[in-house]
Order: structure tokens, then C-alpha cells, then sequence
């Protein structure tokens, strides 16, 4: 089972207890939970736009431009070797 399965199955437990139910009928305290659980989207999120730039200030190339530049050096070793086999 992994982690976030422990943890639904722990909060559909306590969320049948009188203490939490009244919570979870709270407004301020659903949001707070909501925003708990976007954090680790943000933070993904964030250290790909932080990756981004630091990639942009070191001029380095995109992944997608490196993966496009293998694709055309495999094409061409490719039409060369179909040229010398002429």
C-alpha cells in the first residue's frame, strides 16, 4: 500500500469522527486542506520554471532542441549509409 493510499485510508477513518466531521463542514479549514494538497504540485511546478531559467541564462539548448538535432543527425547518418551502399 503506498503512502498516499495509507494516508486516504487513515483521513476516510477519521473523517467519520464527530471532532472531524465538524471540521471538514468548516470552510477556512477545507481550504487550508486544499492548499496543503496543491503544495506539491506548486513545487514541481516551481523547480521546472527555476530549471528553465537557469538553463535559459547558461544558454543552454532545451531538451526538445537536443531531441530534435538527434532525431536529424540519425536521419542523415541513416540517408548516408543508404548513399554509400549505392
Amino acid at each position: 500500500m503506498s503512502l498516499k493510499d495509507k494516508v486516504m485510508s487513515e483521513g476516510l477513518k477519521l473523517a467519520g469522527h464527530p471532532a472531524i466531521a465538524g471540521l471538514l463542514q468548516d470552510e477556512r479549514f477545507m481550504k487550508l486542506v486544499m492548499t496543503a494538497l496543491s503544495v506539491p504540485g506548486k513545487l514541481t511546478e516551481l523547480s521546472e520554471d527555476q530549471k528553465a531559467n537557469l538553463l535559459r541564462l547558461l544558454g543552454a539548448a532545451p531538451q526538445r532542441d537536443v531531441d530534435d538535432l538527434k532525431r536529424a543527425v540519425r536521419s542523415l547518418e541513416s540517408e548516408v549509409t543508404r548513399l554509400r551502399s549505392r
